[in-house]
């Protein structure tokens, strides 16, 4: 079977004196049969050519099956009177949402409940399969409880398009409301009153724009709280834990302002906290410390990596500090309870707490909430209540399940409540997690995680993931699914690149705007670093990225493609400076703080048009290359990857035989993160396993349980 070849008409852009000649725009058009029948028949001869791995997928597919509980349910979590919680089932697709009611007030601790068994007062809030029957595609957004616990607030999207429509359940009666609302952002907030919902609605451009109070019952249009006019920013909306203070927050990359108003007050009017400040951001949360309620203000002016300080709500600009800044410290968050604070913070890459009681005195002595490992995660989980006697914490590494802990508050014991199942024979101590690192070319030491299993001899295939952008950080999480590569041999690594947040703020400000190539040459110099090491070589070398890590994907296939056997990239933002320049688009305005803006400023064009995989396609010698997108991305555009693929198969002398290492697959409903339902995902995971196997060419034969 032959691949597909697009047809090429020539599309003029013009900018800054600079000519480029698209030849796939046409692409665009997704409501052309054409563009259809094209995409269709891509993955058609992508099915055509990983035929002969199905073997491989089904049994990685079984073996993620056989090592989840998929019977299970989660640690519930109290909330008033009522013991909150998930359920899964064997055969259903999505989750089902329940509680239960407490049955000692003074109880803190939460049940112990067999997954098998009934539950006394059980009551379904939401099954989610039974939402998602007639849909291809399912995603829940919010699932949110009134304070009073009596009514339920969802939000469902059934196409893959990120738009929602509200609905709202009497829990008391299990009757819907007949209030419902379209077209809104994912989540929802409930004012104190038990009636007034705040929800965000987004633009044409899928920008969170506009806020809107809904009272139940009341009809709509709802009431238009607060509208951001200002492209660059996006608004959200919350209640603080205290249920004191509905928060907006008005945001863009760089620069933040945020409004208060009296959550008990239906019709509440809101008041800034800080007026913005340009590149000055910060974040807000309500503790009483005294007696008096304060605002606790994290904020970046003059402190690169965050500094805390306390305010009068009164007067939230006199304030004084209460952690100063520090080069080696990145603070993240603060979470505020009736008796104590929980900072979040960074330090030698990886995330950490810190425990600080509160009482009418004010602050005591803070204690960090450690765990005896190198790369340990660790952070608060659902904390909903503004006074208890007891924390919620997680923690998990590569090779540690999910551990969730209660922590005592007045002892300061721990009890481990849970840890993620892995059923069939595994063992940590059976594989191996470290820390390396990598120097890349301007000296600047990049962080590396490296995870195998134990015994396993150098040189081995790798399969190096990469993210790299909007300062998020790639922290240590464990994964069933991955446990199929290591336990044929292959090496899991992530490349902790500037662009992310590991290293506090600086790390990401130099792998953005005009620095953004050091996330490409900061990949390419781990990988190097694993090859010469004798880690890997390169015959056996496989990255992967999505998103915006498959703007890195793209990227180092141009820049060092001897040092691949392949690259996987999932919904790949690979036609930037095309996406970056269209301000109707998402990803464009609210992205200018992140990219540039190339419609402005001639250097940025240049620069991003120097980096921009697709415009950088070259007759040259690739790896084999997957690209994988949805349909109805609203985020990439599946335009993105497919003009990527067109390009790269045209570049080749041999369309039959390079070309052909160079795959689409798009899902036809589905979004951003890619097709719903776990058995769907883990069939995906499976196909992506698969191929990345066989790419590296490790050992795909015999049982891995063995080794």
């Amino acid at each position: 079977m032959k691949p597909p070849v697009a047809k090429r008409v020539d599309h003029r852009r013009e900018h800054h004196g600079d000519v480029f000649v698209d030849p796939y725009e046409w692409l665009r058009e997704k409501s052309s049969p054409e563009v259809i029948d094209y995409l269709e028949a891509e993955n058609s001869f992508t099915d055509h050519v990983t035929a002969d791995l199905a073997p491989l997928r089904q049994k990685i597919f079984d073996e993620i099956k056989a090592r989840t509980k998929e019977t299970d349910l989660s640690v519930p979590i109290r909330r008033g009177d009522w013991w909150y919680y998930g359920r899964s089932f064997q055969g259903k697709q999505y989750g089902v949402q329940c509680r239960c009611p407490v049955t000692d007030p003074d109880d803190w601790t939460p049940p112990q409940f067999d997954e098998d068994t009934e539950i006394p007062g059980e009551q379904v809030l939401l099954d989610e399969n039974v939402e998602a029957e007639g849909h291809d595609f399912f995603s829940l957004g919010a699932a949110t409880v009134s304070v009073d616990g009596n009514i339920l607030a969802y939000s469902v999207d059934v196409t893959g398009d990120e738009r929602y429509t509200l609905r709202f359940k009497n829990l008391r009666t299990g009757e819907r409301y007949d209030d419902e609302i379209a077209g809104i952002g994912a989540g929802a907030t409930w004012a104190a009153d038990n009636a007034t919902v705040y929800y965000v609605t987004v633009d044409d451009a899928w920008r969170p724009d506009t806020v809107w109070r809904h009272r139940l019952g009341a009809g709509l249009p709802a009431e238009r709280v607060y509208h951001e006019p200002d492209e660059r920013f996006w608004v959200a909306v919350g209640r603080t834990r205290s249920n004191k203070y509905v928060i907006i927050a008005a945001g863009s990359a760089v620069t933040s302002e945020l409004r208060y108003g009296d959550a008990a007050d239906p019709q509440t009017q809101f008041t800034t906290v800080w007026e913005r400040r340009d590149s000055i951001e910060y974040s807000v949360d309500h503790a009483v410390v005294g007696g008096e309620d304060r605002f606790l203000i994290l904020h970046n002016d003059g402190a690169e990596n965050f500094t805390l300080v306390e305010a009068s709500v009164s007067d939230p600009t006199a304030y004084r500090t209460l952690i100063g800044h520090r080069e080696d410290v990145r603070l993240d968050s603060v979470d505020a309870f009736e008796g104590h604070l929980v900072i979040s913070y960074r330090r030698d890459a990886l995330p950490r707490i810190q425990l600080w009681p509160v009482d009418d005195a004010g602050y005591g002595r803070q204690e960090d909430i450690s765990f005896d490992s190198e790369l340990m995660s660790v952070g608060l989980t659902a904390n909903p209540n503004w006074s208890a006697p007891k924390m919620r914490i997680g923690a998990t590494s590569f090779v540690t399940p999910v551990r969730i802990y209660d922590l005592d508050l007045h002892t300061g014991e721990r009890t481990l409540l849970r840890e993620q199942p892995v059923l069939g024979d595994y063992r940590p101590e059976d594989y191996v997690e470290r820390r390396d690192w990598a120097v890349a070319s301007d000296g600047a030491r990049v962080p590396i995680s490296i995870i195998h299993r134990a015994g396993l001899e150098y040189p081995a295939p790798v399969l190096l993931y990469g993210y790299g952008a909007y300062e998020s950080c790639e922290d240590p999480r464990f994964s069933i699914a991955r446990l199929s590569l290591l336990d044929r041999g292959m090496i899991y690594a992530v490349a902790h690149v500037r662009g992310g947040g590991e290293l506090g703020r600086p790390w990401y400000e130099h792998g953005k705007l005009l620095e953004k190539r050091n996330t490409f040459t900061d990949f390419i110099s781990v990988a190097s670093h694993l090859v010469g090491t004798d880690v890997t070589r390169p015959e056996n070398l496989v990255a992967y990225g999505g998103s915006a890590g498959g703007l890195l994907m793209g990227a180092v296939a141009n820049m060092a493609p001897d040092l691949f056997a392949g690259i996987l990239a999932a919904v790949p933002f690979v036609d930037p400076l095309t996406t970056i320049l269209d301000p109707s688009l998402p990803l464009t305005v609210t992205e200018w703080d992140e990219w540039g803006n190339p419609l402005e400023d001639p250097d940025v064009y240049r620069y991003m048009k120097s980096y921009s995989p697709y415009e950088n396609v070259e007759a040259k010698s690739y790896p084999a290359i997957l690209a994988m997108t949805s349909l109805n991305d609203t985020r990439v555009y599946y335009v993105e990857p497919a003009k990527w693929v067109a390009a790269l198969r045209h570049s080749q002398a041999d369309p039959s035989g390079e070309a052909a290492k160079v795959l689409l697959k798009t899902e036809m409903n589905a979004g951003h993160g890619g097709i719903s339902g776990r058995y769907e995902r883990w069939k995906e995971a499976a196909f992506q396993y698969a191929w990345l196997l066989d790419v590296a060419k490790a050992d795909t034969n015999g049982d891995p349980s063995s080794r």
